[in-house]
């Protein structure tokens, strides 16, 4: 590493870089989150105006979901291989080119090559960030109160994406995929000045090509096959061919990560119990958080008949206590450490999710979605930073990136997965149908499967209790290559 890439963290105080790169790098992890959620509230307008077919609507979501989920392993391996900062400056490029195209293409098909590429630019940007934030700040008290602001971007901007997309979308769908474009030129220009020069540990050492093609090839392929899945079936040749070839593919990675001398995916990582514990933990909790942000906005939309910008208001309550919470959360998880605070985050989206259970069409805001949101907002801030810290404690600095984009793999994938799930379960109980009673059937067994999901993360988060008293995190054994 280049004596310009470290930034001193031994004072109790970071000067003016320390956090002009912590809110750089923060900033495009949370444009990424802003990006997922903004678009949803958009899309009966965006159908309208392009005149898509319900099936090619999707695909705006899930074109986005496609390189996003499928790309993040690669994405992270490659930023501690080809250097963090310069994997980083040039996602962040993508992303903006992207965006500024989906904002004034005329045609599905482009669009959803827009979406496609945002994501990919997202699956480079999001592990480069985080690894940007271990590999700068030391770990202990001054990395996790470094990942609990990076957390407040991530963690706010997705649930502020739900308001700024009920707004944008009044004045013109356009302008969800416009109003990045600014922000991500002010962060590439900022991170050019502000970001060290990084130089891999293992410059020249070779990149695993044959294991970066099967990896990427498969999860692609899985995630596409998950988020198909609903509209042609579970059972249906095409994902049970698409589920086998993906299968086949990672099975292949594992074969060829195991035989390389330099590969993309060192396996021992895995051996890390706390790492194991937050990708499926995380794969659990967003999951059940996706699935549940659908059925919400299915159930205010259509059987309350709120409109666009209230349904969007209505998540207001999580997004402003994320928001002013998040920040303060750093000496909680110092204290607690992060399994307790995990399962207590997750005990508090469990509870959310059962509550909801007793809504019907009469249900008011204040006594029936209110108390869920105020939970939600809850969990999230006690989860999502202890998730990052956790992920990435008693990881060597050289795979950070790695363990950054595992724990965004399983977000990623788990939503995806809980997300088809909950659509399958609402659709075949009656969710289909256009009236409020045909939804509301639906909406109770689909809540149920929510909350069986949030409590499998429970039961996870526990057996972190369970194993460690305090956060005690034991580093995983470094092989030199």
């Amino acid at each position: 590493m280049l004596p310009s890439a470290s930034l001193s963290t031994t004072s109790s105080r970071w000067d003016a870089r320390l956090w002009g790169v912590l809110l750089t790098v923060s900033t495009i992890v949370g444009l990424n989150a802003l990006d997922v959620s903004m678009v949803g509230v958009a899309l009966p307008a965006i159908q309208a105006d392009l005149g898509l077919s319900t099936s090619t609507l999707q695909w705006v979501v899930s074109g986005y979901v496609l390189g996003y989920g499928g790309l993040l392993l690669l994405g992270g391996r490659t930023a501690d291989l080809l250097g963090r900062r310069r994997v980083f400056l040039a996602a962040v490029s993508v992303f903006a080119v992207a965006s500024l195209l989906g904002g004034l293409v005329d045609n599905g098909a482009l669009l959803i090559a827009s979406r496609f590429l945002k994501g990919l630019a997202a699956a480079f940007t999001a592990p480069a960030a985080l690894s940007i934030i271990t590999t700068t700040f030391r770990e202990g008290p001054a990395r996790n109160r470094a990942i609990g602001i990076f957390s407040v971007f991530g963690a706010s901007g997705y649930s502020a994406g739900l308001v700024f997309s009920g707004l944008l979308t009044e004045v013109g769908w356009r302008w969800i995929f416009l109003l990045p474009v600014p922000i991500a030129l002010v962060v590439l220009a900022l991170a050019i000045k502000l970001i060290p020069g990084y130089e891999p540990e293992r410059a020249g050492a070779g990149y695993d090509l044959p294991g970066a093609i099967t990896g990427a090839m498969g999860s692609l392929l899985l995630v596409f096959a998950v988020v198909e899945a609903p509209k042609v079936g579970w059972a249906a040749p095409r994902t049970l061919v698409s589920v086998a070839v993906a299968a086949a593919l990672l099975v292949t990675f594992v074969i060829v990560e195991k035989r390389s001398s330099h590969p993309l995916l060192r396996l021992g990582i895995l051996r890390s119990a706390p790492l194991a514990r937050a990708n499926l933990g995380g794969a659990l909790f967003f999951g059940a958080y996706i699935g549940f942000q659908f059925v919400v906005m299915l159930y205010l939309q259509s059987a309350l008949r709120w409109s666009a910008l209230e349904t969007a208001l209505g998540f207001l309550p999580t997004a402003l206590i994320v928001a002013f919470s998040s920040p303060r959360i750093e000496p909680l998880i110092n204290r607690v450490g992060t399994p307790r605070a995990i399962l207590a985050g997750v005990v508090s989206h469990v509870i959310a999710y059962a509550l909801f259970l007793r809504v019907d069409e009469h249900s008011g805001y204040a006594g029936s979605v209110l108390p869920s949101m105020i939970l939600l907002g809850i969990g999230f801030t006690l989860t999502f930073s202890s998730l990052n810290i956790q992920a990435t404690a008693g990881i060597d600095d050289s795979e950070q990136g790695l363990a950054g984009g595992l724990l965004n793999t399983s977000l990623q994938i788990g939503g995806a997965i809980g997300l088809a799930v909950v659509t399958a379960v609402l659709t075949a109980n009656g969710g289909g149908r256009s009236s409020a009673a045909g939804l509301l059937k639906g909406l109770a067994p689909a809540l149920a499967v929510v909350t069986v999901i949030a409590t499998l993360g429970l039961l996870v988060a526990l057996t972190g209790v369970v194993r460690r008293r305090s956060e005690a995190v034991e580093p995983v054994p470094v092989v030199a290559h």
